[in-house]
């Protein structure tokens, strides 16, 4: 093994850290190194917010599942507001979700928690909740062994019964969508005038 400064490096000059987590992508893809229950779960929970989100009507688009903070990105149809989603789902049915240490500081206007409770059900629960409202009711438990912290469902807003609310009209107002449609035929006339 070289080193180069503090980061340990591979006979072939890759960060070793970095290659470990390549390898171990290569494994999974080749089904060789399966994902974890609870990695499919958070997965399931992702693709049943976006589908719900886009039968809403809103523009859907998941992120990296290395993105800190946020597995889907949400927008209206006239993208004049837009969000980020972290989902938390729970494969069976339960009172609370588990959550990190830095939600208390992951607060913003546009940064939204979709809470899913069985999501491997016939019938998935969903809880919407603002982040700024989530962090200040993160539940913090420490004991001998463990520290975690967590979101209760007794602890749900109660602006409507699932939350969706929150992300308001995905139809642009009639004015805005006239604005738009005029924008592209006057693109799609100029495109066939300079062919």
């Amino acid at each position: 093994m070289r080193h180069s400064g503090d980061v340990e490096l591979s006979p072939d000059g890759c960060n070793v850290e970095c290659s470990m987590q390549s390898n171990l992508r290569q494994l999974m893809c080749r089904g060789l190194l399966m994902p974890s229950k609870g990695q499919m779960t958070g997965m399931l929970g992702v693709y049943l917010v976006a589908a719900k989100l886009s039968k809403l009507g809103f523009i859907v688009s998941p992120t990296s599942r290395s993105a800190a903070g946020a597995d889907l990105l949400v927008t209206d149809q006239a993208c004049r507001k837009a969000w980020s989603v972290q989902v938390k789902a729970n494969g069976n049915r339960a009172n609370f979700w588990l959550m990190g240490a830095h939600t208390k500081k992951l607060k913003s206007d546009s940064h939204v928690y979709v809470f899913v409770n069985n999501a491997r059900g016939e019938k998935p629960e969903y809880l919407v909740a603002r982040s700024n409202y989530v962090a200040d009711k993160i539940c913090h438990q420490v004991n001998s062994n463990s520290e975690w912290y967590s979101f209760r469902i007794a602890d749900r807003p109660t602006e409507d019964e699932e939350g969706w609310g929150i992300f308001g009209n995905p139809n642009p107002s009639p004015e805005i969508a006239a604005g738009l449609q005029a924008e592209s035929q006057a693109e799609m006339q100029s495109d066939l005038a300079s062919e």
